[in-house]
Protein backbone atom coordinates (compact mmCIF):
# COMPACT_ATOMS: atom_id res chain seq x y z
CA UNK A 1 0.00 0.00 0.00
CA UNK A 2 1.32 3.59 -0.73
CA UNK A 3 -1.29 5.70 0.89
CA UNK A 4 -4.97 4.86 2.68
CA UNK A 5 -7.27 7.37 4.27
CA UNK A 6 -9.72 4.77 6.35
CA UNK A 7 -10.22 2.09 3.70
CA UNK A 8 -14.03 1.06 3.54
CA UNK A 9 -15.11 -2.33 3.82
CA UNK A 10 -15.84 -2.20 -0.19
CA UNK A 11 -15.01 0.17 -2.88
CA UNK A 12 -17.00 1.59 -5.26
CA UNK A 13 -14.50 2.05 -7.45
CA UNK A 14 -11.48 0.15 -8.46
CA UNK A 15 -8.81 1.91 -11.18
CA UNK A 16 -6.05 -1.07 -11.38
CA UNK A 17 -2.76 -1.53 -12.93
CA UNK A 18 -2.89 2.20 -13.75
CA UNK A 19 0.42 4.49 -15.24
CA UNK A 20 -0.61 7.76 -12.35
CA UNK A 21 0.44 11.57 -13.61
CA UNK A 22 -0.39 13.05 -10.64
CA UNK A 23 -0.44 16.54 -11.43
CA UNK A 24 2.97 17.29 -9.53
CA UNK A 25 4.92 17.29 -12.37
CA UNK A 26 6.54 14.03 -11.08
CA UNK A 27 7.64 10.88 -13.07
CA UNK A 28 4.46 8.80 -13.17
CA UNK A 29 4.29 5.76 -11.26
CA UNK A 30 2.12 2.43 -11.47
CA UNK A 31 -0.18 1.67 -8.58
CA UNK A 32 -3.97 0.90 -8.16
CA UNK A 33 -6.34 3.83 -6.94
CA UNK A 34 -9.62 3.57 -5.06
CA UNK A 35 -12.54 5.83 -4.44
CA UNK A 36 -15.24 5.47 -2.40
CA UNK A 37 -18.08 8.01 -2.79
CA UNK A 38 -16.75 11.11 -4.46
CA UNK A 39 -12.92 11.06 -2.92
CA UNK A 40 -9.77 8.93 -3.30
CA UNK A 41 -9.49 6.27 -0.59
CA UNK A 42 -6.49 4.57 -1.65
CA UNK A 43 -3.59 4.04 -3.86
CA UNK A 44 -1.67 1.06 -3.81
CA UNK A 45 -1.17 -2.37 -4.87
CA UNK A 46 -3.78 -5.11 -4.60
CA UNK A 47 -6.52 -3.03 -3.14
CA UNK A 48 -9.74 -4.99 -2.06
CA UNK A 49 -12.19 -5.48 -5.19
CA UNK A 50 -14.61 -2.21 -5.61
CA UNK A 51 -18.10 -2.35 -6.85
CA UNK A 52 -17.09 -1.71 -9.71
CA UNK A 53 -13.60 -1.85 -11.63
CA UNK A 54 -11.80 -0.60 -14.64
CA UNK A 55 -8.17 -2.19 -16.01
CA UNK A 56 -6.10 0.70 -17.03
CA UNK A 57 -3.40 -1.49 -18.14
CA UNK A 58 -1.21 0.67 -20.96
CA UNK A 59 -3.21 3.84 -20.17
CA UNK A 60 -2.49 6.72 -17.94
CA UNK A 61 -4.88 8.45 -15.45
CA UNK A 62 -4.34 11.89 -14.58
CA UNK A 63 -6.13 14.38 -12.09
CA UNK A 64 -9.48 15.66 -14.42
CA UNK A 65 -8.81 18.63 -15.92
CA UNK A 66 -9.33 22.35 -14.52
CA UNK A 67 -10.27 25.05 -17.09
CA UNK A 68 -9.80 28.36 -15.77
CA UNK A 69 -10.78 30.04 -19.09
CA UNK A 70 -13.98 29.64 -19.69
CA UNK A 71 -17.14 31.23 -20.87
CA UNK A 72 -19.41 28.56 -19.80
CA UNK A 73 -22.33 30.59 -18.17
CA UNK A 74 -24.55 28.54 -20.35
CA UNK A 75 -23.58 25.32 -18.33
CA UNK A 76 -27.22 26.09 -17.34
CA UNK A 77 -28.42 25.66 -20.32
CA UNK A 78 -26.42 22.71 -21.56
CA UNK A 79 -25.50 21.01 -18.57
CA UNK A 80 -24.09 18.08 -19.78
CA UNK A 81 -20.96 20.12 -20.52
CA UNK A 82 -20.18 17.47 -23.08
CA UNK A 83 -17.42 19.27 -25.21
CA UNK A 84 -15.77 19.80 -21.89
CA UNK A 85 -15.86 16.87 -20.59
CA UNK A 86 -15.32 14.73 -23.59
CA UNK A 87 -11.77 16.50 -23.61
CA UNK A 88 -11.41 15.49 -19.88
CA UNK A 89 -12.81 19.23 -18.13
CA UNK A 90 -13.79 18.54 -14.87
CA UNK A 91 -13.64 21.81 -13.57
CA UNK A 92 -14.41 25.02 -14.84
CA UNK A 93 -14.15 28.69 -14.17
CA UNK A 94 -16.68 31.47 -15.59
CA UNK A 95 -16.70 35.02 -15.68
CA UNK A 96 -14.02 35.96 -17.04
CA UNK A 97 -12.97 38.66 -19.39
CA UNK A 98 -15.13 40.72 -17.46
CA UNK A 99 -18.81 39.21 -18.06
CA UNK A 100 -20.66 37.21 -15.12
CA UNK A 101 -23.42 36.48 -13.73
CA UNK A 102 -24.21 39.29 -11.48
CA UNK A 103 -25.88 37.35 -8.83
CA UNK A 104 -23.25 34.71 -8.26
CA UNK A 105 -25.51 33.48 -5.21
CA UNK A 106 -28.67 32.41 -7.51
CA UNK A 107 -26.47 31.13 -10.11
CA UNK A 108 -24.80 28.41 -7.69
CA UNK A 109 -28.30 27.84 -6.38
CA UNK A 110 -29.43 27.57 -9.86
CA UNK A 111 -26.34 24.96 -10.60
CA UNK A 112 -27.23 22.91 -7.34
CA UNK A 113 -31.12 22.68 -8.31
CA UNK A 114 -30.44 21.33 -11.76
CA UNK A 115 -27.46 19.54 -11.47
CA UNK A 116 -24.38 19.70 -14.09
CA UNK A 117 -21.45 17.70 -15.18
CA UNK A 118 -18.59 19.54 -14.04
CA UNK A 119 -17.65 21.71 -10.70
CA UNK A 120 -17.64 24.96 -11.47
CA UNK A 121 -16.18 28.36 -9.95
CA UNK A 122 -16.77 31.98 -10.91
CA UNK A 123 -15.29 35.32 -10.58
CA UNK A 124 -17.26 38.62 -10.73
CA UNK A 125 -17.43 40.48 -14.02
CA UNK A 126 -16.07 44.16 -13.77
CA UNK A 127 -17.90 44.67 -17.13
CA UNK A 128 -21.62 43.44 -15.34
CA UNK A 129 -21.05 45.15 -12.47
CA UNK A 130 -19.99 48.76 -14.09
CA UNK A 131 -23.02 48.13 -16.37
CA UNK A 132 -25.34 47.86 -13.43
CA UNK A 133 -24.29 50.48 -11.41
CA UNK A 134 -23.67 53.53 -14.02
CA UNK A 135 -27.03 53.22 -15.77
CA UNK A 136 -25.86 52.94 -18.93
CA UNK A 137 -23.69 56.62 -18.93
CA UNK A 138 -20.37 54.82 -19.23
CA UNK A 139 -18.19 56.65 -20.76
CA UNK A 140 -16.66 59.09 -17.61
CA UNK A 141 -15.33 57.89 -14.27
CA UNK A 142 -17.68 56.18 -11.81
CA UNK A 143 -19.22 59.05 -9.20
CA UNK A 144 -18.00 58.10 -6.07
CA UNK A 145 -21.66 56.55 -5.01
CA UNK A 146 -21.53 54.43 -8.33
CA UNK A 147 -17.81 53.43 -7.58
CA UNK A 148 -19.25 52.01 -3.46
CA UNK A 149 -22.05 50.35 -5.67
CA UNK A 150 -19.64 48.42 -7.56
CA UNK A 151 -17.20 47.57 -4.37
CA UNK A 152 -20.80 46.79 -2.78
CA UNK A 153 -21.26 44.19 -5.37
CA UNK A 154 -17.81 42.98 -5.28
CA UNK A 155 -18.12 42.16 -1.41
CA UNK A 156 -21.24 40.65 -2.37
CA UNK A 157 -19.92 37.76 -5.22
CA UNK A 158 -17.21 37.14 -2.97
CA UNK A 159 -19.60 36.50 0.11
CA UNK A 160 -21.39 34.60 -2.06
CA UNK A 161 -18.26 32.68 -3.31
CA UNK A 162 -16.69 34.26 -6.35
CA UNK A 163 -12.76 33.57 -6.50
CA UNK A 164 -11.93 36.76 -7.86
CA UNK A 165 -12.70 39.71 -9.57
CA UNK A 166 -12.03 39.52 -14.13
CA UNK A 167 -11.52 42.47 -15.98
CA UNK A 168 -12.38 42.63 -20.54
CA UNK A 169 -10.54 46.02 -21.01
CA UNK A 170 -11.20 46.10 -24.81
CA UNK A 171 -15.02 45.16 -24.42
CA UNK A 172 -17.56 47.68 -23.16
CA UNK A 173 -18.39 49.23 -20.88
CA UNK A 174 -14.81 48.36 -19.33
CA UNK A 175 -12.92 50.29 -21.79
CA UNK A 176 -14.06 53.67 -20.68
CA UNK A 177 -12.61 52.58 -17.02
CA UNK A 178 -9.37 54.10 -15.50
CA UNK A 179 -6.68 51.79 -13.98
CA UNK A 180 -7.60 53.30 -10.18
CA UNK A 181 -10.79 52.44 -10.75
CA UNK A 182 -9.96 48.47 -10.70
CA UNK A 183 -7.41 48.92 -8.00
CA UNK A 184 -10.26 50.07 -5.59
CA UNK A 185 -12.28 46.93 -7.16
CA UNK A 186 -9.53 44.65 -6.92
CA UNK A 187 -8.70 45.31 -3.55
CA UNK A 188 -12.14 44.12 -2.69
CA UNK A 189 -11.34 40.97 -4.14
CA UNK A 190 -7.81 40.98 -2.47
CA UNK A 191 -9.02 41.09 1.09
CA UNK A 192 -11.40 37.98 0.78
CA UNK A 193 -7.82 36.07 -0.88
CA UNK A 194 -9.77 36.77 -4.19
CA UNK A 195 -7.45 36.85 -7.19
CA UNK A 196 -7.74 39.34 -10.38
CA UNK A 197 -8.29 37.95 -13.87
CA UNK A 198 -7.56 40.49 -16.94
CA UNK A 199 -8.58 40.66 -20.83
CA UNK A 200 -5.85 43.54 -20.96
CA UNK A 201 -6.40 46.28 -22.69
CA UNK A 202 -4.02 45.16 -25.46
CA UNK A 203 -2.71 41.76 -27.05
CA UNK A 204 -1.21 43.61 -29.85
CA UNK A 205 0.90 46.84 -30.74
CA UNK A 206 0.17 48.34 -27.01
CA UNK A 207 0.51 44.94 -25.21
CA UNK A 208 3.20 46.41 -22.96
CA UNK A 209 1.32 48.97 -21.73
CA UNK A 210 -1.28 47.01 -21.17
CA UNK A 211 0.98 44.81 -18.97
CA UNK A 212 2.66 47.50 -16.97
CA UNK A 213 -1.32 48.47 -16.29
CA UNK A 214 -2.17 44.75 -14.92
CA UNK A 215 1.01 44.66 -12.65
CA UNK A 216 0.26 48.25 -11.65
CA UNK A 217 -3.13 46.66 -10.71
CA UNK A 218 -2.33 44.05 -8.84
CA UNK A 219 0.65 45.82 -6.80
CA UNK A 220 -1.65 48.29 -5.68
CA UNK A 221 -4.37 45.95 -4.93
CA UNK A 222 -2.87 42.73 -3.28
CA UNK A 223 -4.43 41.25 -5.75
CA UNK A 224 -2.65 37.79 -6.84
CA UNK A 225 -2.80 37.75 -10.56
CA UNK A 226 -3.94 35.78 -13.79
CA UNK A 227 -2.97 37.04 -17.49
CA UNK A 228 -5.96 36.06 -19.15
CA UNK A 229 -5.06 33.92 -22.34
CA UNK A 230 -1.77 35.44 -23.40
CA UNK A 231 -0.79 36.28 -26.83
CA UNK A 232 1.28 38.30 -29.26
CA UNK A 233 -1.83 39.54 -31.86
CA UNK A 234 -1.04 40.66 -35.29
CA UNK A 235 1.95 40.03 -37.63
CA UNK A 236 3.79 42.94 -36.11
CA UNK A 237 4.05 41.70 -32.82
CA UNK A 238 4.88 38.00 -33.35
CA UNK A 239 8.60 37.18 -32.20
CA UNK A 240 8.15 39.35 -28.87
CA UNK A 241 7.64 36.68 -26.12
CA UNK A 242 10.79 37.05 -24.43
CA UNK A 243 9.97 40.32 -23.58
CA UNK A 244 6.49 39.47 -22.72
CA UNK A 245 8.07 37.02 -20.47
CA UNK A 246 11.13 38.47 -19.42
CA UNK A 247 9.09 41.31 -17.79
CA UNK A 248 6.58 38.63 -16.05
CA UNK A 249 9.04 37.31 -14.70
CA UNK A 250 10.71 40.46 -13.16
CA UNK A 251 7.06 40.75 -11.51
CA UNK A 252 7.54 37.98 -10.18
CA UNK A 253 10.97 38.41 -8.41
CA UNK A 254 9.22 41.98 -7.13
CA UNK A 255 7.22 40.12 -4.94
CA UNK A 256 3.75 39.84 -7.74
CA UNK A 257 1.64 36.51 -7.47
CA UNK A 258 1.56 36.24 -11.31
CA UNK A 259 0.07 33.50 -13.37
CA UNK A 260 -0.88 33.29 -16.83
CA UNK A 261 -3.30 30.85 -19.26
CA UNK A 262 -3.18 29.67 -22.80
CA UNK A 263 -5.27 28.10 -25.48
CA UNK A 264 -3.30 26.15 -28.03
CA UNK A 265 -4.27 28.00 -31.39
CA UNK A 266 -3.42 30.73 -33.37
CA UNK A 267 -6.60 31.88 -34.03
CA UNK A 268 -8.77 33.69 -31.13
CA UNK A 269 -12.47 34.52 -30.97
CA UNK A 270 -14.62 37.28 -29.84
CA UNK A 271 -17.18 39.62 -31.11
CA UNK A 272 -17.15 41.03 -34.77
CA UNK A 273 -17.42 44.34 -33.08
CA UNK A 274 -14.19 44.20 -31.69
CA UNK A 275 -13.22 45.62 -34.84
CA UNK A 276 -15.16 48.18 -34.37
CA UNK A 277 -13.50 51.78 -32.53
CA UNK A 278 -15.43 51.63 -28.59
CA UNK A 279 -16.38 54.91 -29.12
CA UNK A 280 -18.49 54.08 -32.09
CA UNK A 281 -20.62 51.46 -29.86
CA UNK A 282 -21.17 53.58 -27.03
CA UNK A 283 -24.59 54.16 -26.08
CA UNK A 284 -26.23 50.75 -28.07
CA UNK A 285 -26.79 49.67 -31.49
CA UNK A 286 -29.40 53.54 -32.18
CA UNK A 287 -26.30 55.48 -31.27
CA UNK A 288 -23.87 53.75 -33.80
CA UNK A 289 -26.81 54.02 -36.11
CA UNK A 290 -26.63 57.64 -36.05
CA UNK A 291 -22.88 57.95 -36.04
CA UNK A 292 -22.77 56.18 -39.27
CA UNK A 293 -25.72 58.22 -40.97
CA UNK A 294 -23.44 61.57 -40.28
CA UNK A 295 -20.76 61.66 -42.94
CA UNK A 296 -18.26 63.02 -40.91
CA UNK A 297 -18.49 60.71 -38.15
CA UNK A 298 -18.01 57.30 -40.69
CA UNK A 299 -15.86 58.51 -42.05
CA UNK A 300 -13.87 58.84 -38.92
CA UNK A 301 -14.92 55.08 -38.16
CA UNK A 302 -13.74 54.10 -41.47
CA UNK A 303 -10.41 55.56 -40.98
CA UNK A 304 -10.02 54.18 -37.79
CA UNK A 305 -10.64 50.92 -39.12
CA UNK A 306 -7.90 50.90 -42.12
CA UNK A 307 -5.24 52.18 -39.90
CA UNK A 308 -5.49 49.87 -37.28
CA UNK A 309 -5.26 47.13 -40.10
CA UNK A 310 -2.15 48.97 -41.50
CA UNK A 311 -0.63 48.67 -37.99
CA UNK A 312 -1.00 45.17 -38.10
CA UNK A 313 0.29 44.90 -41.49
CA UNK A 314 -3.37 43.65 -42.77
CA UNK A 315 -4.22 44.63 -46.20
CA UNK A 316 -8.40 43.37 -45.20
CA UNK A 317 -10.23 41.38 -42.95
CA UNK A 318 -9.25 37.92 -44.70
CA UNK A 319 -8.16 36.77 -41.56
CA UNK A 320 -11.52 37.10 -39.89
CA UNK A 321 -13.81 34.52 -39.78
CA UNK A 322 -17.28 34.82 -38.92
CA UNK A 323 -18.45 31.65 -36.45
CA UNK A 324 -22.12 32.64 -36.28
CA UNK A 325 -24.05 35.87 -37.49
CA UNK A 326 -27.83 35.16 -37.02
CA UNK A 327 -29.26 37.61 -38.99
CA UNK A 328 -27.57 35.70 -42.49
CA UNK A 329 -26.27 32.10 -41.46
CA UNK A 330 -24.97 31.98 -44.95
CA UNK A 331 -21.97 34.05 -43.81
CA UNK A 332 -20.92 31.43 -41.19
CA UNK A 333 -17.48 29.84 -41.42
CA UNK A 334 -17.41 32.77 -44.35
CA UNK A 335 -14.52 35.26 -44.12
CA UNK A 336 -15.06 39.01 -43.69
CA UNK A 337 -14.11 39.41 -47.24
CA UNK A 338 -16.28 36.30 -48.64
CA UNK A 339 -18.95 37.76 -46.72
CA UNK A 340 -18.99 41.13 -48.56
CA UNK A 341 -18.81 38.92 -51.73
CA UNK A 342 -22.07 37.21 -50.96
CA UNK A 343 -23.70 40.15 -49.55
CA UNK A 344 -22.88 43.27 -51.97
CA UNK A 345 -21.51 41.14 -54.69
CA UNK A 346 -18.25 42.55 -54.16
CA UNK A 347 -15.60 42.28 -51.86
CA UNK A 348 -13.26 45.45 -51.39
CA UNK A 349 -11.68 47.10 -48.11
CA UNK A 350 -14.71 48.95 -48.35
CA UNK A 351 -17.66 46.28 -48.93
CA UNK A 352 -16.21 44.46 -45.93
CA UNK A 353 -16.24 47.56 -43.43
CA UNK A 354 -19.92 47.93 -44.61
CA UNK A 355 -20.39 44.37 -43.68
CA UNK A 356 -19.14 44.47 -40.57
CA UNK A 357 -21.05 47.50 -40.27
CA UNK A 358 -24.34 45.42 -41.16
CA UNK A 359 -24.04 42.78 -38.72
CA UNK A 360 -23.36 45.04 -36.07
CA UNK A 361 -26.56 46.81 -37.02
CA UNK A 362 -28.67 42.87 -37.25
CA UNK A 363 -27.68 41.70 -33.73
CA UNK A 364 -23.80 41.47 -34.15
CA UNK A 365 -21.78 38.29 -34.72
CA UNK A 366 -19.34 36.30 -33.16
CA UNK A 367 -15.52 35.46 -35.00
CA UNK A 368 -12.65 33.85 -35.67
CA UNK A 369 -9.50 35.54 -35.90
CA UNK A 370 -6.14 34.18 -37.24
CA UNK A 371 -3.64 36.42 -36.08
CA UNK A 372 -0.95 35.07 -34.07
CA UNK A 373 2.47 32.90 -34.73
CA UNK A 374 2.91 29.08 -33.97
CA UNK A 375 6.08 29.52 -31.89
CA UNK A 376 5.00 32.38 -29.73
CA UNK A 377 1.84 29.81 -28.89
CA UNK A 378 4.87 27.41 -28.49
CA UNK A 379 7.21 29.72 -26.20
CA UNK A 380 4.25 30.56 -23.85
CA UNK A 381 3.49 26.75 -23.43
CA UNK A 382 7.03 25.93 -22.01
CA UNK A 383 6.61 28.36 -19.51
CA UNK A 384 5.82 27.04 -15.97
CA UNK A 385 3.52 29.48 -14.97
CA UNK A 386 1.43 28.74 -18.17
CA UNK A 387 -1.92 27.23 -17.67
CA UNK A 388 -4.18 25.82 -20.50
CA UNK A 389 -7.83 27.14 -20.89
CA UNK A 390 -9.79 27.49 -23.74
CA UNK A 391 -11.84 30.50 -23.26
CA UNK A 392 -14.68 28.28 -24.69
CA UNK A 393 -18.52 28.55 -23.96
CA UNK A 394 -20.16 24.98 -23.87
CA UNK A 395 -21.31 24.01 -27.47
CA UNK A 396 -24.02 23.61 -28.90
CA UNK A 397 -23.82 20.76 -31.44
CA UNK A 398 -23.79 21.82 -34.63
CA UNK A 399 -24.87 25.73 -34.40
CA UNK A 400 -23.05 28.14 -36.02
CA UNK A 401 -19.27 27.59 -36.85
CA UNK A 402 -16.99 27.90 -33.47
CA UNK A 403 -13.36 27.77 -32.30
CA UNK A 404 -12.25 24.67 -32.51
CA UNK A 405 -10.98 24.99 -28.89
CA UNK A 406 -14.30 24.72 -27.02
CA UNK A 407 -13.97 20.94 -28.33
CA UNK A 408 -10.38 19.85 -28.52
CA UNK A 409 -8.04 22.65 -26.56
CA UNK A 410 -6.52 20.07 -23.82
CA UNK A 411 -6.22 17.22 -25.91
CA UNK A 412 -4.74 19.10 -28.85
CA UNK A 413 -1.79 20.36 -26.17
CA UNK A 414 -1.66 16.07 -25.04
CA UNK A 415 -1.38 14.98 -28.93
CA UNK A 416 0.65 17.91 -30.77
CA UNK A 417 2.61 18.93 -28.08
CA UNK A 418 3.46 16.33 -26.08
CA UNK A 419 3.00 13.09 -28.43
CA UNK A 420 3.77 14.35 -31.55
CA UNK A 421 6.40 17.52 -31.73
CA UNK A 422 8.03 16.41 -27.28
CA UNK A 423 7.51 20.29 -26.65
CA UNK A 424 6.26 19.65 -23.40
CA UNK A 425 7.07 15.76 -21.31
CA UNK A 426 3.31 14.73 -20.54
CA UNK A 427 3.93 15.39 -16.43
CA UNK A 428 4.29 18.65 -17.32
CA UNK A 429 1.24 19.31 -19.61
CA UNK A 430 -0.94 17.59 -17.12
CA UNK A 431 0.45 19.83 -14.42
CA UNK A 432 -0.39 22.77 -16.52
CA UNK A 433 -4.36 21.42 -16.36
CA UNK A 434 -4.53 20.01 -12.82
CA UNK A 435 -2.72 21.20 -9.87
CA UNK A 436 -1.59 24.36 -11.30
CA UNK A 437 -5.05 25.89 -11.86
CA UNK A 438 -5.58 24.24 -8.50
CA UNK A 439 -2.80 25.91 -6.39
CA UNK A 440 -3.66 29.52 -8.00
CA UNK A 441 -6.97 29.52 -7.81
CA UNK A 442 -7.03 27.46 -4.48
CA UNK A 443 -9.24 24.79 -5.42
CA UNK A 444 -9.54 22.68 -2.04
CA UNK A 445 -8.61 18.72 -2.53
CA UNK A 446 -8.13 18.73 -6.07
CA UNK A 447 -5.74 18.80 -8.87
CA UNK A 448 -3.72 16.14 -7.63
CA UNK A 449 -4.28 12.14 -7.35
CA UNK A 450 -3.70 11.58 -3.86
CA UNK A 451 -5.99 9.93 -0.93
CA UNK A 452 -8.65 12.45 0.89
CA UNK A 453 -8.87 14.54 -2.63
CA UNK A 454 -12.05 14.79 -4.97
CA UNK A 455 -12.11 11.63 -7.55
CA UNK A 456 -11.64 14.33 -10.34
CA UNK A 457 -10.06 11.35 -12.52
CA UNK A 458 -8.95 10.93 -16.60
CA UNK A 459 -7.89 7.64 -17.87
CA UNK A 460 -6.38 7.62 -21.52
CA UNK A 461 -4.01 6.16 -23.52
CA UNK A 462 -1.58 9.54 -24.33
CA UNK A 463 -1.26 8.02 -28.01
CA UNK A 464 -4.66 7.20 -28.39
CA UNK A 465 -6.16 10.90 -27.67
CA UNK A 466 -7.50 12.80 -30.44
CA UNK A 467 -8.64 16.46 -31.73
CA UNK A 468 -11.65 15.37 -34.11
CA UNK A 469 -12.66 19.04 -34.80
CA UNK A 470 -11.03 21.78 -37.34
CA UNK A 471 -11.48 25.38 -38.06
CA UNK A 472 -13.68 24.13 -40.90
CA UNK A 473 -15.44 21.36 -39.48
CA UNK A 474 -15.05 22.25 -35.26
CA UNK A 475 -18.30 20.14 -34.27
CA UNK A 476 -16.38 17.08 -33.15
CA UNK A 477 -15.80 15.84 -29.63
CA UNK A 478 -12.28 14.54 -28.57
CA UNK A 479 -11.89 10.84 -28.42
CA UNK A 480 -9.52 8.33 -27.27
CA UNK A 481 -10.88 8.89 -22.98
CA UNK A 482 -11.40 5.20 -21.41
CA UNK A 483 -12.99 7.12 -18.46
CA UNK A 484 -13.41 10.93 -17.41
CA UNK A 485 -14.40 11.15 -13.31
CA UNK A 486 -16.08 13.66 -11.73
CA UNK A 487 -16.66 13.60 -7.60
CA UNK A 488 -16.24 9.86 -8.04
CA UNK A 489 -19.16 9.29 -10.64
CA UNK A 490 -17.83 8.28 -14.33
CA UNK A 491 -19.69 11.08 -16.72
CA UNK A 492 -17.75 9.80 -19.63
CA UNK A 493 -17.24 6.02 -20.85
CA UNK A 494 -15.16 4.67 -24.06
CA UNK A 495 -16.08 8.74 -25.29
CA UNK A 496 -19.71 8.31 -24.76
CA UNK A 497 -21.26 10.79 -21.52
CA UNK A 498 -23.33 9.09 -19.55
CA UNK A 499 -25.61 11.82 -18.70
CA UNK A 500 -24.27 11.72 -14.84
CA UNK A 501 -24.29 14.93 -13.43
CA UNK A 502 -22.22 14.84 -10.81
CA UNK A 503 -20.67 18.32 -10.74
CA UNK A 504 -20.56 21.19 -7.61
CA UNK A 505 -20.50 24.66 -7.31
CA UNK A 506 -16.86 25.77 -5.97
CA UNK A 507 -17.07 28.68 -3.81
CA UNK A 508 -14.30 30.39 -1.79
CA UNK A 509 -13.85 29.70 1.65
CA UNK A 510 -15.22 32.00 4.05
CA UNK A 511 -18.40 32.63 2.12
CA UNK A 512 -21.57 31.81 3.01
CA UNK A 513 -23.42 29.28 0.78
CA UNK A 514 -26.55 28.47 0.89
CA UNK A 515 -26.12 24.79 -0.20
CA UNK A 516 -23.55 22.21 0.29
CA UNK A 517 -20.92 23.40 -2.00
CA UNK A 518 -17.23 22.75 -2.18
CA UNK A 519 -15.14 25.09 -0.82
CA UNK A 520 -11.41 25.90 -1.33
CA UNK A 521 -9.00 27.51 0.83
CA UNK A 522 -5.06 28.88 1.27
CA UNK A 523 -2.70 26.60 0.56
CA UNK A 524 -0.95 25.11 3.15
CA UNK A 525 2.71 25.66 2.57
CA UNK A 526 3.82 23.62 5.47
CA UNK A 527 3.28 20.39 3.42
CA UNK A 528 4.44 21.40 -0.29
CA UNK A 529 2.52 17.77 -1.26
CA UNK A 530 -0.50 19.25 0.18
CA UNK A 531 0.25 22.91 -1.57
CA UNK A 532 -2.53 22.70 -3.94
CA UNK A 533 -5.30 22.07 -1.07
Amino acid sequence: MLFAINPPIQYDLVIRNATIADGTGNPTYRADIAIADDRIAEIGFNLMPGKSEIDAKGKVVTPGFIDVHTHAENVTELPNAENFVRMGVTTIVIGNCGGSAQDISNFFSEITRNPVSVNVASLIGHNTIRRAAMNGNHDRPPTPEELNSMKDMVQKAMDDGAVGLSTGLIYLPGTYSKTDEIIKLARVAAKNQGLYATHMRSEGTEIFDAIEEMITIGKESGARVQYSHIKLSGKNMWGKTNQVLSRLEQAREDGLELTQDQYAYTASSTSISTLIPDSALDGGTAEFKKRLEDPEQKSKIIKYMKDRLALRLQADYDYAVIASCRADTRLNGKTIVEAAQIRLGQSTLDDQIETIFWMQLNGGASGVFHGMDEQDIKSFMAHPNTMIACDASCREFNSGVPHPRGYGNNVRVLQKYVQQENHLRLEDAVRRMTSLPAQTFRFQNRGLIKPGFFADLNIFDPASLKENTTYATPHAYSTGFTAVIVNGKIVVRDDTHTSLRPGQPLRRIGSTPSDNATLFQKPNCNDIALCCQ
